[in-house]
């Protein structure tokens, strides 16, 4: 029973915010850490990170890499900032427009891997200096600006942006992205078919995978719910902004291997994704209540990536050898 539970691919993540969220507790006594107010804000930072790590980490099972949602979130906002403000579109519609081009990004992601074989963190580092630059470059010719206020209907405010208290609805999107994940990986023959690409490539194929349209609609997801995250920004926000989410573009990788999931592809859960995302919330909203500078979250998640690393390496070893 204990090695069965050791050999999941999240118990490293879940040990790790429990011992994690612990220290913050004992460290920040009555500082409200513990709160509903201080449980609410790293909910809040987690769940925008996690809506676009969950694709990310289906991605890298699968064997492969983004780089460009940092800067697919920033055009997502853009397109729906420049629609409503400077071209007085409706706000709906241009939501419609942000999430169909961060499904387009992540298209053209994938149908380069896939078509030219090259790995997909070259690709992909390449869409994200591209995309940026685009957003920034039809930023300033259409506006003069790389940010822009949005106008948001009430139903978009209430769909994006609506708070209870000092939680976001981001939370909810976490939580059906949550889900959604688990049930594609788990419960379908499509999550069978992302870990045996992941897991063997040429053996995936050989026994009828379709490879290539695992990765495509991979790369499609993620380009979809990064856009998802920059509407969400910016109704939440009131502006768009070329810039947004370029802190995830390490970041999401960084919690997704936190949460179990290998570098090579092939192993992990959507449970750990979600673990490795809520440690990144616990980390950052816990040194804000210490009163700390904020440098040291870099250095917390730095020392978590390379225990991870190790963890997840003998953890799967384990895993294999009790096949």
């Amino acid at each position: 029973m204990i090695k069965s539970v050791i050999r999941r691919p999240e118990t490293g993540a879940l040990a790790a915010f429990i011992l994690t969220y612990l220290f913050f507790a004992v460290a920040t006594s009555g500082a409200g850490f513990v709160s509903i107010n201080g449980t609410a804000g790293w909910l809040n930072l987690a769940a925008e990170l996690g809506i676009v790590a969950i694709p990310v980490g289906l991605l890298m099972i699968s064997g492969e890499f983004d780089l460009s949602i940092g800067s697919t979130v920033g055009a997502a906002s853009m397109i729906v900032a420049l629609g409503t403000n400077q071209l007085g579109l409706p706000i709906w519609p241009m939501i419609g427009v942000a999430l169909v081009a961060g499904m387009l990004i992540g298209l053209c992601n994938g149908l380069a891997v896939v078509k030219t074989n090259l790995p997909s963190f070259i690709v992909t580092l390449a869409t994200n200096f591209i995309v940026i630059g685009a957003t920034m470059g039809f930023s300033r010719l259409i506006a003069n600006v790389t940010s822009s206020s949005i106008i948001a209907s009430d139903s978009a405010k209430f769909v994006f942006a609506a708070r209870w208290g000092q939680a976001n609805i981001a939370i909810l999107w976490w939580g059906l992205a949550a889900l959604a994940g688990y049930w594609l990986l788990s419960k379908t023959v499509f999550g069978n078919w992302i870990y045996a690409t992941g897991g063997n490539l040429n053996a995936a194929r050989g026994a009828g995978v379709p490879v290539e349209r695992v990765k495509i609609t991979l790369f499609v997801a993620t380009g979809f719910a990064a856009a998802l995250v920059g509407i969400l920004q910016g109704i939440q926000w009131n502006s768009g902004n070329a810039t947004y989410g370029m802190g995830y573009v390490f970041q999401a990788p960084i919690v997704v291997v936190i949460g179990g999931i290998l570098l090579t592809g092939g192993y992990g859960s959507v449970l750990g994704i979600v673990l490795g995302t809520a440690l990144f919330g616990v980390i950052s909203t816990g040194i804000f209540y210490t009163g700390w500078n904020t440098d040291w979250i870099q250095l917390f998640l730095g020392g978590l990536l390379a225990i991870a690393v190790l963890a997840n390496n003998y953890i799967r070893r384990l895993a294999l050898a009790s096949r």
